[in-house]
């Protein structure tokens, strides 16, 4: 039987429901994919990135308190951050393509082909 998402340390059931959006649904998984895809795949399907979601994602998948991250070690995950926040494009779904068509999104929002 698959381990809940939340069993792991800092998580619980918000970031619990956000992974099974997008088919992360074990602990198991999670540790499997890790911090980096998980968090992509949450952005990928147009969660808002937060920095401090996704620092407590890594340190629960090192079973450390969320609040253990500082210094050197948090500014390389910022700059981990800020590379999967720039490379990530959210799924385009129909509405987007129809407000994109009649240029009700602003240009920053529109994805390129």
């Amino acid at each position: 039987m698959p381990t809940p998402v939340r069993s792991i340390r800092n998580l619980g059931p918000a970031m619990e429901a956000a992974l099974a959006r997008v088919g992360i649904t074990s602990a198991e998984a999670l540790r499997e994919i890790g911090t980096d895809a998980a968090y992509a795949r949450l952005l990928q399907n147009g969660e808002r990135p937060h920095f401090i979601a996704y620092y407590v994602l890594e340190m629960g998948l090192q079973g450390r308190p969320w609040n253990d991250c500082q210094g050197a070690e948090k500014a390389r995950l910022r700059a981990r951050f800020d590379r999967l926040k720039a490379s990530a494009q959210p799924s385009r779904t129909p509405l987007d393509a129809a407000l994109d068509e009649i240029g009700v999104r602003p240009a920053s929002r529109k994805e390129t082909s």
